[in-house]
């Protein structure tokens, strides 16, 4: 059965009912999620929320970190949901999963608002340097002097620290982040660590690298 085209007008995004989606969505395992998918399919608002409540506050700090407003970026997350609605009937799982299938769309998204932004004027895409928000595992993001790693991470190229966002913030696996970039998981990996040793060499130049 087709989706239907208006539950993201339907869906509420506030906080009210989020103890109910975490309650949905807690100890969700692969089987757990298809059922869930499944039933958005089908147009089931209850369902659409526990799926994109999971993650909203992700997609969000990804668009925001690219976007020179909040608000802009609350709006490409929503589009995002908007298409997520109306292409879910081409979704398959084992394309890198329903993570990676939404951070796909989110980035186009993105990408489609930059584009307009850059015709009006250059200025006004921001460069993604905060990183204040990050939970890494690689220690070199695990410091203490945050104004550093951010000044770092600052000198880093765009799609460096989209890699690295997508790896860290989204916590998407090297397959998944492999799916939204279109490249192999292998290259994928490959590209991260040589990213992290662009960041360590950087914070070394600067007189930060106090490990």
């Amino acid at each position: 059965m087709s989706s239907d085209p208006t539950a993201a007008r339907n869906i509420e995004f506030v906080s009210d009912n989020r103890a109910t989606s975490a309650t949905i969505l807690r100890g969700l395992n692969v089987e757990g999620e298809r059922e869930l998918i499944e039933r958005a399919r089908c147009g089931e608002q209850r369902a659409w929320e526990a799926l994109f409540r999971r993650t909203y506050p992700k997609l969000l700090s990804y668009a925001a970190r690219r976007l020179p407003t909040q608000d802009l970026a609350k709006d490409a997350v929503g589009e995002t949901m908007t298409r997520a609605v109306a292409s879910i009937d081409r979704f398959r799982s084992e394309g890198g999963g329903f993570d990676a299938w939404i951070y796909g769309i989110a980035r186009h998204v993105v990408l489609d608002t930059q584009r307009t932004m850059w015709r009006e004027g250059p200025g006004l895409v921001p460069d993604v340097t905060d990183v204040a928000g990050l939970q890494p595992g690689d220690p070199v993001l695990r410091r203490d002097d945050t104004t550093a790693v951010r000044s770092a991470f600052s000198q880093l190229s765009r799609a460096d620290q989209e890699l690295l966002e997508l790896r860290v913030v989204a916590g998407l696996s090297a397959e998944e982040v492999g799916y939204v970039l279109g490249r192999r998981p292998g290259a994928v990996r490959m590209a991260q660590s040589r990213a992290l040793d662009r960041l360590r060499a950087i914070l070394g130049e600067c007189g930060g690298d106090h490990e």
